[in-house]
């Protein structure tokens, strides 16, 4: 049973009691300043897991087995008393249906994370209010995860969970942290954002439902649809990149999937993908190598 199954049953039915929605692995790394066995880079850790897997960031129910897998790696390249300076990799990823596989979803590296932060402070979530610079960013990456797995189980089924993101997104924008306002270059916050909700780049959330649930869903019972299902989604992101080339989407796009495209065109029952793997090597060039792996 698919997590779209139990939206429609939450529906139908009244259910009382709640889970949380994501399962996330929290990493604080410090090994860059130099000083990774100061205490507060483990509280900093072990707040920051609790915060994002007990907070409930919906009102609907995920079973536990439902809940959403995805890890945050913070990267602390410097710090100064309660100021740090940071990085952070976000990575999640869904189940395929009738499977063991898990299908990674979303791959993405934010360059600009600097935030103050006291040890043992609390952290909560207010849409309405930037509290810090920290709680807002984690926060955007929770909605923005949340929307982009919905997207893979219900055509444009992220959204709500996009316009919470641009919530956050401006408010914070009345600080003075990167990675908030336009200005913030093509691989920001802002811009994910923005794209997410464009219509200009919908052929990335039409790409996202028909590779899963068009075509890794289908695996188990027909290898061969579950494929063409794939391609049409690369066909997707071509007709897309037509219109709008060298999207931050695109290259998050296949920052998660490249290995996994290979894979699904490098085995199993033939079909016809002459023409995907051209597309393959127009839209992600840098993964050439990996498409020369394909066979047809």
């Amino acid at each position: 049973m698919n997590r779209l199954f139990f939206l429609v049953l939450f529906l139908s039915l009244s259910f009382t009691g709640f889970g949380q929605e994501l399962n996330c692995q929290v990493v604080v790394n410090a090994e860059q300043t130099g000083r990774a066995n100061v205490t507060v880079f483990k509280t900093l850790e072990n707040s920051l897991s609790e915060f994002i897997n007990q907070t409930k960031w919906t009102n609907r129910q995920f079973q536990p087995y439902e809940r959403i897998n995805c890890s945050m790696f913070i990267n602390i390249t410097a710090y100064n008393a309660d100021s740090f300076t940071a990085t952070i990799q976000v990575q999640s990823s869904r189940p395929v249906y009738g499977s063991t596989m898990v299908s990674p979803v979303f791959n993405f590296k934010d360059q600009n994370l600097n935030f103050e932060y006291s040890e043992y402070a609390p952290f909560s979530y207010n849409p309405t209010e930037f509290k810090s610079n920290l709680i807002s960013v984690v926060s955007f990456y929770v909605y923005t995860i949340l929307g982009i797995d919905a997207d893979t189980f219900e055509e444009q089924g992220g959204t709500a969970y996009y316009e919470e993101a641009n919530q956050i997104v401006s408010t914070a924008q009345q600080s003075d942290r990167l990675g908030w306002k336009p200005t913030d270059g093509n691989a920001s916050r802002y811009k994910l954002n923005a794209d997410l909700l464009s219509n200009s780049f919908s052929g990335y959330r039409k790409a996202m439902y028909d590779y899963h649930r068009k075509g890794l869903d289908l695996m188990h019972q027909s290898p061969a649809e579950g494929k063409k299902g794939v391609a049409t989604a690369i066909l997707d992101l071509k007709r897309m990149n037509d219109r709008r080339p060298n999207s931050l989407l695109l290259r998050t796009f296949f920052d998660a999937k490249a290995d996994e495209v290979a894979q699904v065109f490098s085995g199993g029952p033939s079909v016809q993908i002459k023409e995907v793997v051209e597309a393959l090597n127009n839209l992600a060039p840098t993964f050439s190598e990996k498409w020369s792996n394909i066979r047809y």
